[in-house]
């Protein structure tokens, strides 16, 4: 079995298991395709991950690591200067806990029963009390980063209402305007010289969060029945196991059934050994 992906999770971490939890980003995997998300929650078998981009957690923690700097002085940042945006980083004794992945902003949703969580970047406040969320990205493109209108961004912005929709649950005043601190690394520089260097630039978002409520409550009908949902069109997952299931199926017509390789005759194993047995081994 690969070491990198387990599919089958313990039944504890499923659905009506005692560590199971509604996540950020498990309600963005129900937005994706409900098959999916179904599957994952619901039968324990979770999509093979994708590798880690140990880049942007660097610069995700190196941000992180500047703002605090301003967090503890109650300054701010050289960007909020920039773009005319005034607000310091947040001060609060849980911001650590609300910073980690797998805790976050936590609440207990009393309608579904539900414990919904998310770990968000970063909060800033305004001099009104309101919370301003905040998200870092980072990338390599040739051109100015300075809107986010490409259809995929669509689940960065649903990323961000779904923060302001937790900070909201908890009783904290939120903007609706949320910012993304994106750092886009330059390529045109003369030489690496064993560094790279970042152009940052400050998208705002409007956000809006009435899309959350129905999606959860659609989202709880969907684990409580024992039908499998239908899979989202655009789902390469989806797509996969469907052509492979098609495959599969087709060999078996032709063959009279499926036969593995190590069920296969083992002549080139026999021929291996024999020659083996005449030629020295090192």
């Amino acid at each position: 079995m690969s070491s990198y992906y387990k599919p089958h999770r313990n039944p504890g971490w499923n659905y009506g298991g005692r560590n199971w939890r509604l996540s950020r980003s498990k309600i963005a995997l129900f937005v994706e395709c409900a098959r999916c998300f179904y599957i994952d929650n619901k039968l324990g078998t979770a999509r093979p991950p994708g590798f880690p981009f140990n880049l942007n957690s660097a610069v995700d923690a190196l941000l992180k690591k500047e703002f605090d700097i301003h967090r503890a002085a109650a300054s701010m940042h050289p960007i909020m200067q920039q773009y005319g945006v005034d607000a310091v980083p947040y001060q609060h004794a849980e911001m650590d806990t609300w910073r980690e992945n797998f805790k976050g902003i936590e609440f207990r949703h009393l309608p579904t029963g539900f414990t919904i969580a998310g770990a968000v970047d970063d909060v800033w406040v305004n001099p009104q009390g309101e919370l301003i969320v905040v998200d870092y990205k980072s990338t390599s493109k040739d051109e100015k980063i300075d809107a986010l209108d490409a259809d995929w961004h669509d689940g960065y912005k649903r990323q961000m209402e779904t923060y302001q929709w937790l900070l909201r649950q908890r009783g904290f005043r939120v903007s609706n305007t949320g910012y993304f601190v994106y750092a886009n690394a330059s390529k045109d520089r003369p030489a690496f010289d064993g560094k790279l260097e970042f152009d940052l630039t400050l998208i705002p978002h409007v956000g809006d969060t009435s899309w959350i409520e129905p999606t959860i409550a659609k989202l709880k009908l969907c684990l409580d029945s024992n039908a499998l949902p239908a899979a989202a069109p655009d789902c390469d997952y989806c797509t996969y196991r469907q052509a492979v299931e098609d495959d599969l199926r087709e060999h078996d017509v032709k063959h009279g059934g499926r036969t593995s390789v190590s069920e296969a005759p083992k002549y080139a194993t026999a021929k291996t050994s024999k020659k083996s047995s005449s030629e020295p081994t090192g």
